[in-house]
């Protein structure tokens, strides 16, 4: 199994993307979104699923300052979306997520705070395979407004995977980073301060 990641401007697009693989097969064990919260989209909608994570980890996750389960869930219920829940995760603020990515990312957290290299969304993004750089690209972009997509699939259904998510107006890591370095950008810093709606809005609108 390889996984494939791909971002999204918007969370609209990302949700139909999500449906789209569960349509095709896709387990919704091996789907993951990650999505910038900052305009409360998902306010009124929240799952009250019983969370992946157990209470321990949230609670080290959150004595941490590192990220914890806020409320819903990180399971699927009846496909992955019914597990949607809000998170904290550094850099990015608030954040709804479901899914295995979600749930690394918590762990990573907790992991960093006990002593490991690196926490958060971007340890996770390295946990699951992909170089330091489209690391730092993907997690950049949920800051700034985006919604991140992942999906294990064997190495047969790679192309079938990146149809469906190009599909629904997908990009990659090396298309964005190339526009976020042109403005003299260089690496995602979870100890900046996350976008706020205002800069997130203005993001959106140079991609239309």
């Amino acid at each position: 199994m390889e996984t494939i990641t791909r971002l999204f401007d918007h969370h609209t697009n990302a949700l139909a993307a999500v449906s789209a693989l569960e349509a095709a097969g896709y387990s919704a064990s091996d789907i993951s979104i990650v999505s910038n919260n900052a305009d409360n989209w998902h306010a009124g909608h929240q799952h009250q699923n019983d969370a992946v994570l157990s209470d321990d980890d949230n609670e080290a996750a959150e004595g941490a300052g590192k990220g914890a389960v806020t409320g819903g869930a990180l399971g699927a219920g009846a496909g992955i979306l019914a597990g949607l829940g809000m998170l904290a995760i550094p850099g990015l603020g608030p954040v709804v997520a479901a899914g295995w990515l979600a749930s690394a990312a918590v762990g990573a957290a907790v992991g960093a705070a006990a002593g490991g290299a690196t926490g958060g969304l971007l340890g996770a993004l390295k946990d699951a395979g992909h170089s330091d750089e489209d690391a730092h690209i993907y997690a950049e972009a949920v800051r700034r407004g985006g919604t991140l997509v992942s999906v294990k699939v064997p190495e047969h259904k790679r192309d079938q995977a990146e149809s469906i998510l190009a599909s629904h107006q997908s990009f990659d890591a090396s298309t964005r980073g190339v526009t976020y370095r042109e403005e003299g950008w260089e690496r995602f810093d979870e100890k900046s301060a996350p976008y706020t709606l205002d800069q997130i809005n203005a993001e959106r609108a140079r991609y239309r």
